[in-house]
């Protein structure tokens, strides 16, 4: 039986957390919510539906991500796969079981929930997100043969393949720097189709026009820094 772990990075996801944590499947061994310096009840709610509660002071997506994975790394009993999920509900957690689905039957090394638009609650993604992912998507496309279609949140990948992408970066640049990592060193991937919905709370990165706009640069700057490097 494979050990799977699911990271959440949670910032002011009070409202949302427990429903996160509640719909994810039981095969589930341990669910590891990061609090990115949360001023609300996010700790709280979390730590009472269930889940590890950590704490990440340094705001970014990537610092709560690799709060996690220090965590993991600690711990005696490692797991096969690691799952990254966001705390807003926009994902629904119970679609677990077809993430993880290649890894478990064909032995791929990552998967993205892909947010296609036939499974999208409209609304649910804003117009800088929809440009933000075909930008980046048709760039990988075009310098790398990328067959990747979204930067979606909703991952699975294989533990000892996520040690190797020794991943890096702090805040916005994170999925599309795991992707081009997967690419660089071939490693095997594939997206499933996900539904998406629209998220509790306002979205931090997104829902801003500072957070829209670093996201895009961060993006960018992944991209060119990998379609140079030797």
């Amino acid at each position: 039986m494979s050990i799977i772990k699911v990271i959440i990075p949670a910032y002011n996801e009070a409202d949302s957390i427990a429903h996160v944590i509640q719909d994810i499947p039981d095969l589930v061994n341990e669910i590891i919510v990061v609090s990115n310096n949360s001023s609300d009840d996010t700790e709280k709610n979390a730590k009472q539906a269930g889940a590890t509660v950590l704490t990440e002071t340094n705001k970014g997506y990537g610092y709560a991500c690799l709060k996690g994975m220090d965590y993991i790394s600690k711990q005696e009993e490692k797991p096969d796969i690691v799952v990254f999920l966001d705390g807003d509900y926009s994902d629904y957690p119970e679609q677990l079981t077809e993430l993880i689905a290649p890894i478990l039957e064909d032995n791929i090394d990552f998967v993205v929930g892909s947010r296609v638009k036939r499974l999208r609650e409209s609304g649910s993604m804003t117009v800088p997100q929809e440009f933000g992912n075909w930008l980046a998507t048709s760039l990988m496309r075009l310098f790398f043969k990328s067959t990747f279609t979204d930067l979606g949140p909703f991952r699975a990948i294989k533990y000892n393949k996520l040690l190797n992408l020794n991943m890096i970066d702090k805040t916005y640049g994170w999925t599309v720097e795991m992707q081009l990592k997967v690419l660089k060193q071939n490693l095997s991937y594939c997206e499933i189709p996900v539904k998406y919905r629209n998220r509790i709370g306002v979205s931090k990165v997104s829902g801003t026009i500072k957070g829209a706009i670093f996201a895009g640069i961060k993006i960018l700057y992944w991209i060119f820094k990998y379609s140079f490097k030797k």
